[in-house]
């Protein structure tokens, strides 16, 4: 078994180093008119290869390349009606034979879309209907009876991805462009969700003078359900920050801190953080200094919320 699954992935890689041997002009012109294209890539294929035509339709619209995926059967029947003028179609076939495939050919030129074909043999029907071709052929596809295609699809679902990175470069897509299209993934939290999204107001803040007694801090925390009090001026800045374990190392020298004025025992210039910044380089924060609340302020240093570890677990950060 292990014999046999080598020699797959060999087949396989052999398959691909073959392809970047033959890239040359019509992949980069093929990178030219996607780059320039004012409507969709239409990504076609029928069985495996449509399989692999979805995944390369996603890739791109992931990426910054508005795309979709059409089946070759299906597009005979009426889905061709989103094709236009302005597309650009990506025709995938090994063989470049396929029924239902080469029966779009004339439609879609008909359209006025621009056609770009993959196939393995650009003497086909497929290979000599294209604007552009790129080569996607293999010498074993690695299947035992010589029937399932495996290489085949392993190398055109590659050279999608090769067509994705190069527009990712010539569009100048950014991390922000891909957390944008991924705002449910954990990279699109990373990089939109900021610090005000997430953090705690007003009733589940506990914000106190610095004249105020220990005991009340306390009954202002545990009212909030919060970890710590913010103590703050007239005007709302930030001076200091009264924590849990601020109360346990000031109780082992002294009982009556319950008794002191919370600027007494408070820690002075604490971290904070602006509300605007993201919540991300909140966590980096507190991971660095090894503390579990950090207060928010706004541009005036005037406190606006507070943010613990436990928003950042919620969130999907931690």
């Amino acid at each position: 078994m292990l014999k046999r699954a080598k020699e797959v992935l060999t087949i396989e890689a052999r398959a691909i180093n073959l392809m970047t041997r033959r890239l040359g002009h019509d992949f980069e012109a093929t990178v030219d008119i996607i780059a320039k294209c004012t409507g969709r890539v239409i990504v076609c294929g029928m069985g495996k290869t449509g399989i692999v035509a979805r995944k390369i339709a996603a890739t791109l619209s992931s990426t910054g390349t508005p795309s979709i995926f059409l089946h070759s059967a299906e597009a005979v029947h009426g889905d061709l009606g989103q094709v236009t003028a302005k597309d650009v179609v990506i025709i995938i076939s090994q063989s470049g034979e396929t029924e239902e495939t080469v029966r779009l050919l004339p439609l879609v030129r008909k359209i006025g879309a621009k056609i770009i074909v993959m196939t393995g043999n650009s003497k086909s029907t497929l290979g000599t209907y294209g604007d552009l071709i790129l080569n996607i052929g293999v010498k074993s596809e690695g299947c035992p009876l010589g029937l399932a295609p495996m290489a085949s699809t392993t190398v055109t679902m590659a050279l999608g991805d090769a067509l994705a990175a190069c527009l990712i470069d010539r569009k100048k897509f950014k991390k922000e462009d891909f957390a944008l299209y991924h705002p449910g993934g954990s990279l699109g939290r990373r990089l939109l969700l900021k610090v005000e999204d997430i953090m705690r107001r007003e009733n589940s803040l506990a914000l106190v003078m610095s004249t105020s007694k220990v005991k009340d801090v306390l009954w202002t925390i545990t009212k909030a359900r919060c970890g710590c009090a913010c103590v703050v001026d007239r005007k709302h800045k930030l001076l200091g920050i009264f924590t849990d374990g601020d109360l346990r190392r000031h109780l082992e020298d002294d009982p009556a801190v319950l008794l002191k004025k919370v600027s007494e025992v408070m820690t002075k210039n604490p971290s904070f953080i602006q509300k605007e910044k993201l919540a991300a380089q909140a966590f980096d924060v507190l991971k660095t200094k090894k503390i579990d609340e950090l207060p928010v302020v706004d541009h005036s240093g005037r406190v606006v919320g507070l943010l613990d570890v436990q928003d950042l677990l919620k969130a999907g950060l931690v």
